[in-house]
């Protein structure tokens, strides 16, 4: 096998590979020898063909297939040997003249074909010590503790329904409607039998405010307006009439935070159920600080890396990120304008991000690679029982699906090759600790995000 490099500009590689004739025809006469104790045709003895025979009948089909083996054997081979690292599997062209393949299949000439591809750019990853870090500490409080305390009783309420009371903010208020607009009833403005919690606000405007009062058996009309931001754009902003019949008023019923209520909720006393929920938000407070911890980190990798990108990364990331985009505003009945940009900005936006993502993704797996990371069984398997349970009584579904599904346990492994690269980033950085409180923590974690 004879490879010569043709092309190299920037990342991109050409390489032209020759297989001469003879190495085609040996690999063709073992496949010959690889079947015919297998064939069986009408006249002859199993493993009996003669060989000429086995030509004139497999000959071409066969040929055809040696030449498909041998192009991706010895590409294969052409990057290993040259250790080259393509970011995309190489566009690989054969002879346009179908009178040179013909000479190929037929064992006249050599086969001669050119594979193009990108290779991985050289990346010198930077000082994990030189990064400047925060982790963000937040305490529990007894207020935190007592507000989820609280929480937990308003999720625990029962209501009891009482004939002739007037619905009052907290009374969960059982409805009949259908909504109108402009004399119109529209898609998805009808219920039968629909609770409403007075206070919560779950419904548009004006609606809650429409019934309060109401006894059951009542029928109204009610005047509400959907808000600018709905997310079904038909509906933003429109206003809405409901003709509204109460069906049942029912009054809460809130449950004593003592030891009966804590062992209903898995607590041995209030003072457990308390140390649960404290150890509980603790958890979340540490979950946040991560979040933002972990994003500050892939900005400062981001940053400390520069390093041309393979553009059919950048190119496939893109056309991923924009077909999501597109199918988002489809469903939501809007359009670029809606969202205060136009296409083209929003395409300027969504490439930076398609970039973002290529090299923070390129830069990971080096870190991986250069620091022997990777993911154990033991791992994976941790994982997917985790996330089969998120769905009681369907665990054995969840399992054929990742079993049966190309490319789905890469998904679920993805985002913990991931964080176990950041942990490894953050052990060797260190990170500096700094005490805020729980609103600052959060809201750190929410500018993070917006930005």
């Amino acid at each position: 096998m004879q490879i010569t490099e043709t092309s190299n500009e920037g990342l991109k590689r050409t390489l032209q590979v020759v297989v001469p004739a003879g190495e085609l025809g040996k690999r063709f006469t073992d496949r010959l020898d690889e079947i015919k104790g297998r064939v069986q045709l009408k006249g002859f003895r199993k493993g009996k063909v003669p060989v000429p025979h086995l030509k004139k009948m497999y000959g071409r089909s066969l040929m055809v297939e040696v030449l498909q083996d041998t192009v991706r054997e010895t590409s294969n081979q052409a990057l290993a040997d040259r250790k080259l690292r393509p970011a995309m599997q190489p566009s690989v062209s054969l002879p346009e003249d179908q009178a040179e393949i013909e000479r190929v299949l037929s064992g006249q000439a050599d086969l001669s074909y050119s594979m193009t591809f990108e290779v991985l750019p050289a990346i010198e990853l930077a000082d994990f010590k030189s990064l400047k870090l925060e982790r963000l500490v937040a305490e529990v409080d007894e207020e935190a503790v007592d507000k989820a305390i609280g929480e937990l009783v308003e999720r625990s309420v029962t209501f009891t329904p009482e004939e002739g009371r007037a619905a009052q903010t907290g009374d969960r208020v059982t409805v009949d409607f259908v909504g109108k607009i402009d004399g119109e009833a529209f898609e998805g403005g009808s219920a039968e039998g629909a609770p409403i919690v007075l206070g919560q606000g779950n419904f548009i405007p004006g609606f809650e405010e429409g019934i309060a009062g109401a006894k059951a058996g009542e029928e109204r009309d009610v005047a509400a307006t959907f808000p600018e931001d709905y997310p079904v754009a038909t509906l933003a902003g429109k206003a809405a009439t409901f003709a509204v019949k109460v069906k049942e008023v029912a009054a809460p019923l809130r449950p004593e935070v003592n030891d009966d209520f804590a062992k209903t909720l898995g607590a041995e006393s209030v003072a457990q159920l308390k140390e649960f929920v404290k150890a509980q938000i603790a958890r979340e407070y540490a979950g946040a600080a991560r979040q933002k911890l972990k994003r500050e980190l892939l900005d400062q990798l981001e940053k400390s890396h520069a390093f041309e990108l393979p553009p059919s990364l950048v190119d496939n990331e893109f056309a991923a990120i924009w077909q999501q985009l597109e199918g988002n505003l489809k469903r939501a009945g809007k359009t670029f304008a809606d969202e205060g940009k136009s296409e083209e900005e929003t395409r300027e936006e969504y490439r930076r991000i398609a970039e973002r993502r290529v090299r923070l993704g390129l830069v990971i797996g080096e870190i991986a690679e250069k620091n022997d990371l990777k993911i154990t069984q033991d791992e994976m398997r941790k994982a997917l029982i985790e996330q089969a349970r998120r769905f009681p009584g369907q665990e054995k579904t969840v399992y054929e699906y990742y079993e049966k599904t190309p490319g789905a346990l890469a998904e679920l492994r993805a985002p913990i090759f991931e964080d176990k690269v950041v942990d490894f980033v953050l052990e060797k950085a260190k990170p500096a600790e700094k005490k805020v409180s729980r609103d600052e923590l959060f809201q750190k974690v929410e500018d993070a995000t917006e930005a």
